[in-house]
């Protein structure tokens, strides 16, 4: 389904984990080239008891477990909420992506996420790679629609990295989708609608055969 070398978009920290972390693993393990590029580490939204940077610790953490390479993670700083004032920029960051990375596969938010950061970044990644395989991973809580047309297989072993790297995320542990119990019965039930014991589903924005 996906190419050698792949670039996970993330508005959020975490939020390329929660659509995709046990595909990550696989697609790793696979031998496949795994970039991660968050545009956030919602600084203004991390709670008072916590240091305001602590996201940037954790993402670095989180992809760790998953397999990535510290040199294939990006970080930008753009402000929680603030995309849609940021378009032209974070149209620029991904071009930029592009021409350095030059990835065949993109995974990112879904078109019709509801939430603003997650819509900006999936209308500006597509016009960044529109010539390339898109898939969009899924987050329940903001789409109000998905189309499940592509799913991916993951093992027990993928579903338990996810659980594990999304543990790393101490600063989202409040967060009702931060937990075991949700993380394995999303995979379950993808996994149920394919007779598989677990997957992820994705929708397909634009996928090339050559």
């Amino acid at each position: 389904m996906v190419g050698k070398k792949i670039l996970l978009l993330s508005p959020h920290t975490d939020d390329a984990e929660l659509g995709c972390g046990a595909s990550i693993r696989k697609f790793v393990g696979q031998g496949k080239t795994v970039y991660y590029a968050a545009f956030s580490a919602c600084e203004q939204s991390v709670l008072p008891e916590f240091p305001k940077d602590i996201l940037i610790h954790e993402v670095k953490e989180a992809t760790a477990a998953l397999g990535i390479l510290p040199d294939n993670l990006f970080l930008f700083n753009y402000a929680v909420r603030t995309f849609n004032y940021h378009r032209q920029a974070i149209l620029d960051d991904l071009i930029s992506l592009r021409e350095t990375l030059k990835p065949d596969t993109i995974f990112m938010p879904c078109l019709h996420d509801i939430h603003q950061d997650h819509k900006t970044m999936a209308e500006e990644a597509l016009r960044a790679f529109k010539f390339g395989n898109i898939f969009s991973y899924e987050l329940p809580w903001n789409n109000l629609n998905f189309n499940t047309a592509a799913f991916e297989v993951v093992s027990e072993e993928d579903a338990k990295c996810k659980v594990n790297a999304l543990s790393k995320y101490k600063s989202q542990a409040h967060r009702p989708y931060a937990n075991e119990e949700f993380l394995r019965s999303q995979l379950r039930m993808r996994g149920v609608q394919i007779s598989r014991r677990y997957a992820e589903a994705f929708e397909v924005v634009r996928m090339i055969s050559e």
